[in-house]
């Protein structure tokens, strides 16, 4: 259970800061509106006015979904595959084959680096969110080091996301409850806009009562965690600039194993406490009279202390990893004989990493010290006949500091980006997108040691020996820094009012290839011969985890729909990723094909009901010894009540059934069962 000293703070927090209901139309009345990208060129935009490959999740989507971890939120985005089995506290991204550190995600523009094998790169309660982008592809020019599969930006809400136009003070309550691990879901938010000034505050309580259950209904042991999350935010917006600070606290704690992706055994559970925060203060200049400022600066630090006492031993392990950044990011209109929007600025970081078990330094984990340096420039040249031409720059420079007998490394990069999109109709939009992408090896990749995971089967009688398996971390201090050329072409047509009077229609698709030098790729081998301990009466089973630079080239191709009238609306997404390493062979990390159908109906005022089929094909195409896959199909049912009587505006109710018919089954490159069957119900309340 959370500690009730940490609950009491944050629901202190929570209360500090008082908000309200969102805009209220016409129910009778669809609007939809224009679909904007905020992280495609780090400015606000039209889609159709972005040469990128992006899905974007609004609040509605996000609600809708009553997501308990991010691979229910995005799992189902063409090209990402969220990994790390069922439990979220594991679960890393993977977009297109590149996956966990060579995926940028920010929580309002703030990196977050940490990654401590298979722990997990998910800190923010899934309710807290008003918005996802997810950019496929390398972008690198404009998010630095780690982007060469692409970037995922979260957005947690503000207050002008809770209160109407002219209200003062308002706020949301919510409670719901999963039978999957008795999972109740509780969450409040207030906010307050007086004059120029803003606060806003949430908090959010996931208790779990028991272990989560696969298809079969065998539980998936050590699952049951308790999480809490709070937010407390405040803005003052005096004329054409903002200021706003905010502080975002995780915490969850439970019995697991450390590598939460793996099975747990008697032997490797841990009592695990994580607490994560995150710092950051935040200025915008945005003048309407003067066209060569578009004004934003960002500093931030995270702080993630994660304590693990392992049960079987009593071993003590504590992790510390901060990350401390600065960016400063213009953007400049110009007429130079044609439109051209600049966007360029710099960017600066500092990774940390401090580790011991039983209070001595842990060589699994060496302190380390990481540093980043990065200058960008990208600039939209608005050419005759509806081309835009788009190119861009940007210069890393990095250096890796541990201590002990590792080496020093650094190393910089320049990564060029040309994109040209045209517009021959106004709906319709072309483009292609070359880019170069870099990525420098994280602290973890290059000086990881000690024990990776490992489980003891006791003797079968007793005359038989105990059975030890025991596999370990190699350093790779020598690894080399990624470098992705990418090629992609794309399509994309966006209208409104297409067969009725507020409708709303978007179709996207994209193919696309990557060519990377020095791909890091994580191999485990097997338990080889075993070791026999007469003594002690043990066979020991010794394996190894190491990290190695090869050649690789990843393709694919991706559709999405989406198509929104007044009673009715349908969706789609189709995912087909590849790829080999240098010598054409499987690589790891490649996801399964995907094929998502999504509809529903809204048969009465303020009701909806919808379904979701996922068809999964089986991945056989694993490196030799890999772990391959089945193909399944999974079907969902979700629905929504808005209730229009006197008293209960402003209240929602959401239900729904995931893994309908209770499949047994697994994610490409995860080694343990999916949720089964969970059935789904919250109320909320805007005031």
């Amino acid at each position: 259970m959370i500690s009730r000293k940490r609950f009491a703070l944050l629901a202190a927090i929570a209360a500090s800061s008082p908000t309200q209901a969102q805009d209220t139309n016409d129910p009778d009345e669809l609007v939809t509106e224009e679909i904007t990208v905020f992280g495609g060129a780090r400015d606000e935009r039209r889609l159709l006015e972005t040469p990128n490959a992006v899905t974007v999740l609004d609040q509605e989507e996000i609600r809708r979904k009553q997501a308990s971890t991010y691979e229910e939120l995005i799992g189902d985005v063409p090209g990402v595959q969220i990994g790390g089995g069922p439990r979220g506290i594991a679960q890393e991204p993977n977009i297109r084959g590149f996956q966990d550190e060579q995926v940028v995600i920010r929580i309002d523009g703030a990196r977050q680096n940490f990654n401590l094998a298979h722990r997990g790169r998910f800190f923010t309660d899934p309710d807290a969110l008003k918005r996802v982008e997810v950019l496929r592809g390398g972008n690198s020019t404009l998010f630095g080091s780690g982007a060469l599969g692409g970037v995922i930006l979260l957005e947690t809400v503000d207050a002008a996301d809770i209160l109407d136009s002219g209200q003062i003070v308002g706020g949301r309550i919510k409670g719901g409850f999963s039978n999957q691990g008795r999972e109740f879901i509780g969450s409040g938010t207030l906010a307050l806009q007086y004059g120029d000034f803003d606060a806003l505050g949430f908090i959010s309580y996931r208790p779990m009562g028991e272990d989560l259950e696969d298809g079969t209904g065998d539980p998936i042991a050590n699952s049951e965690i308790d999480a809490v999350n709070g937010i407390v935010k405040f803005g003052f917006s005096p004329g054409d600039h903002r200021f706003e600070v905010s502080y975002n606290v995780y915490d969850d704690e439970g019995v697991t194993p450390p590598n939460a992706d793996a099975a747990a055994s008697s032997t490797n559970v841990v009592n695990r406490e994580l607490s994560y925060q995150t710092v950051r203060g935040e200025w915008t200049w945005q003048p309407d009279d003067n066209p060569l400022f578009d004004v934003s600066a960002l500093v931030y630090f995270n702080d993630a202390e994660v304590t693990e006492d392992r049960i079987f031993d009593g071993r003590l392990n504590e992790t510390e990893y901060t990350t401390l950044g600065f960016e400063l990011v213009n953007r400049t209109d110009l007429d130079l004989g044609v439109p051209v929007r600049l966007s360029y600025g710099i960017e600066a970081f500092q990774d940390e990493q401090e580790a011991l078990s039983d209070g001595a330094a842990r060589l699994s984990t060496p302190n380390a010290t990481a540093r980043y340096f990065s200058a960008f420039a990208q600039g939209d040249i608005e050419l005759p006949y509806g081309f835009t031409l788009t190119p861009g720059l940007r210069f890393d420079s990095f250096d890796a500091d541990p201590e002990g007998d590792f080496p020093d490394l650094s190393d910089s990069e320049v990564s060029p980006k040309l994109a040209l999109q045209w517009r021959p109709v106004d709906p319709l939009q072309l483009w292609v997108n070359a880019s170069q992408s870099f990525r420098a090896p994280s602290i973890t990749e290059l000086y990881n040691d000690g024990t990776h995971f490992g489980f003891v089967e006791p003797p079968a009688n007793p005359f038989a020996p105990t059975l030890i398996f025991d596999n370990r971390f190699v350093p790779t201090p020598d690894l080399e820094p990624e470098r992705s050329r990418a090629l992609e072409i794309g399509g994309r047509w966006s209208e409104s009012d297409l067969v009725w009077q507020g409708d709303a229609f978007t179709f996207s698709v994209s193919a696309y290839y990557a060519d990377v030098e020095n791909f890091i790729d994580s191999v485990v081998t097997d338990f080889g011969a075993p070791t026999f301990d007469f003594r002690a009466n043990t066979l020991t089973f010794l394996g190894t985890t190491f990290n190695r630079n090869v050649d690789a080239k990843l393709w694919g191709f991706e559709a999405e729909l989406d198509y929104d009238a007044d009673d009715w609306f349908f969706g789609s997404g189709l995912t087909i990723p590849r790829g080999t390493d240098g010598d054409g062979g499987n690589l790891g990390s490649i996801p399964q094909d995907r094929l998502v159908f999504t509809g529903g109906v809204r048969p009465l005022e303020g009701l909806e009901l919808g379904a979701r089929a996922t068809l999964l094909k089986g991945q056989d195409k694993v490196p030799v010894g890999g772990l391959t896959t089945d193909g399944t199909a999974i079907f969902d049912l979700f629905g929504s009540y808005e209730p229009n009587l006197a008293g209960l505006e402003g209240a929602t109710l959401r239900f729904g059934i995931d893994n309908l018919t209770d499949r047994t089954y697994q994610l490409a490159g995860n080694g343990l069962n999916q949720a089964g069957r969970a059935y789904k119900l919250s109320a909320s309340f805007d005031f």
